[in-house]
């Protein structure tokens, strides 16, 4: 009997395979929701074990919300020459979508929280691109969504359940102090992406990784300098920075076991210090050097509140002095304050 050919008037029964189970399933409790990710490729499943294994799980309410992502290869193209061209965002009706070359795409909707990401096969040749731009671009955005938070480009480190916001430009050395600052002992909450409650100013982020230009490690001794760089990956910005990917978990690092709440706010300086490296900031100063770094966040809902909220927190302008530990001593002292002031 001939084989009948599908056509549009007679499809398959499940043409999209919405209705088949994935046979790799692994769940995270991340930024505070209950992650499900489901794919049938070992490699995509080391992708989010990459990204999410051994972390703390993160709460931010007795009930958290459940976010379901689904990871599948696309079928095999022509091999890319180069490394993918940059992640384009679009929307519409409730869709939130980032396309990359190579039919790469990671698709969110956050009303029904779930994302689908497709990875073209070519693209695994590049698996940092792969996880930093479509895995950990939609699991953020589906937290903060999920959960009405805050997105900002900033870092977190804290000291005994007290928290501090770091944000500043690129190449003003945040990443180099956060690096020093967890190999001094404090805490690491996130390096890159921090969300935020403006309930309370309780702050989730990834504590995975550590991303620094390799002349940042001059300041470390011999041994240690060679121990993180059997821990690290060369990666490449699409700024066409050179950096190391240090993996900061297991005996590296101190990551913090729950959301931090925020207790101040310091903005990096590149300016050398000739005197105190940090500097107290007037409120209106604040809260303008807040906005010009934090575009986005301030188009989310949520952010008039944590505007209000994160006024009334002492802020500072941290500038550099001849050694990164100079700048790590002024954080530990000024966690300290601030934990003491909040007891008080």
């Amino acid at each position: 009997m001939p084989r009948r050919r599908r056509t549009l008037a007679a499809p398959p029964p499940d043409p999209f395979g919405e209705h088949r189970r994935a046979q790799r399933l692994t769940r995270a409790q991340l930024l505070g929701g209950s992650f499900e990710f489901e794919t049938d490729h070992p490699r995509l499943l080391q992708l989010v074990r990459t990204a999410y294994a051994g972390l703390p799980a993160h709460r931010l309410a007795a009930r958290a919300p459940r976010l379901r992502v689904r990871l599948t290869l696309a079928p095999p193209r022509a091999a890319l020459r180069a490394e993918p061209g940059l992640i384009r965002p679009l929307a519409g009706h409730g869709l939130l979508c980032g396309v990359m070359d190579g039919a790469s795409f990671s698709a969110l909707s956050p009303r029904h929280r779930s994302a689908l990401i497709v990875v073209a096969r070519e693209l695994l040749r590049y698996p940092y691109h792969a996880r930093y731009e479509l895995l950990e671009f939609s699991v953020y955005v589906l937290a903060a969504r999920a959960q009405r938070l805050v997105p900002l480009h900033a870092a977190c480190l804290g000291q005994r359940g007290s928290g501090v916001l770091l944000l500043g430009a690129s190449g003003a050395g945040k990443s180099t102090l956060v690096l020093h600052a967890v190999l001094s002992g404090l805490e690491l909450l996130a390096e890159d992406s921090v969300l935020i409650r403006p309930q309370g100013l309780k702050a989730t982020g990834i504590a995975s990784f550590v991303h620094v230009r390799p002349d940042s490690l001059r300041f470390l001794a011999a041994p240690r300098r060679a121990a993180l760089l059997r821990h690290s990956t060369r990666i490449r910005r699409r700024s066409g920075i050179a950096k190391l990917e240090i993996d900061v978990r297991g005996r590296r690092g101190r990551l913090a076991r729950a959301p931090l709440p925020i207790r101040a706010v310091v903005f990096l300086s590149r300016r050398r210090s000739d005197g105190a490296l940090l500097r107290p900031l007037a409120r209106a100063a604040a809260l303008r050097r807040l906005h010009a770094a934090q575009r986005y966040a301030a188009t989310q809902p949520g952010w008039r509140a944590f505007r209000a909220r994160i006024a009334r927190l002492p802020a500072y302008e941290l500038r550099r002095g001849e050694h990164p530990q100079q700048a790590v001593a002024e954080l530990r002292a000024l966690l300290a304050r601030t934990r003491r002031g909040a007891r008080g």
